[in-house]
C-alpha cells in the first residue's frame, strides 16, 4: 500500500492539481521552513458565509512538501474557515498515506501551517509550530 501513496506524492510532485497564485485572493500567507529550504505560499478565496471557493499553492521543495500542499488545498475546497482551523498533522498525514519521520513530517506540515496562519489571519510574528498539533 505504501507504493501506492508514494505513487501519488510523486504524481502530485510533478503536476499538481492546485499550483499557483490566485489574484485576486481573500487570504495570503507564505512561510518557509529553514532547515531544508521548503518554501509554501497559499492563496484563497473565501464567500461571505467563510467557505474556502477557490485554494492555490506555490511555492518550491520536496515532494513532500509540495505534495501534502496540492492534497491539502484540495481536500479544504468547500471548507468553512474554522474547519480549516481543525486540521490537524494527522488529517495531512492521513493525505500523504505513508509514515514520515520528524524531519519529513515537518516537510508535510509547512502547508497546513501556512493555510492555518492565513484562516487565523496571523502576522509572520504570530506563528508557531503549535498550529499543526
Amino acid at each position: 500500500m505504501d507504493d501506492l501513496y508514494r505513487q501519488l506524492i510523486i504524481e502530485r510532485y510533478k503536476t499538481p492539481h492546485y499550483r499557483g497564485h490566485l489574484d485576486p485572493h481573500d487570504i495570503f500567507f507564505e512561510d518557509d521552513n529553514p532547515v531544508c529550504g521548503d518554501h509554501i505560499e497559499v492563496t484563497l478565496r473565501v464567500d461571505d458565509q467563510n467557505l474556502v471557493t477557490e485554494a492555490n499553492f506555490d511555492g518550491e521543495g520536496c515532494s513532500i512538501s509540495q505534495a501534502s500542499a496540492d492534497l491539502l488545498m484540495e481536500t479544504v475546497h468547500g471548507m468553512n474557515l474554522d474547519e480549516v482551523k481543525e486540521l490537524t498533522k494527522d488529517d495531512v498525514v492521513e493525505l500523504l498515506g505513508i509514515d514520515l519521520g520528524p524531519v519529513r513530517l515537518k516537510c508535510a506540515l509547512l502547508s497546513l501551517k501556512v493555510l492555518k496562519a492565513g484562516a487565523y489571519g496571523l502576522g509572520v510574528d504570530e506563528v508557531s509550530d503549535d498550529l499543526v498539533e
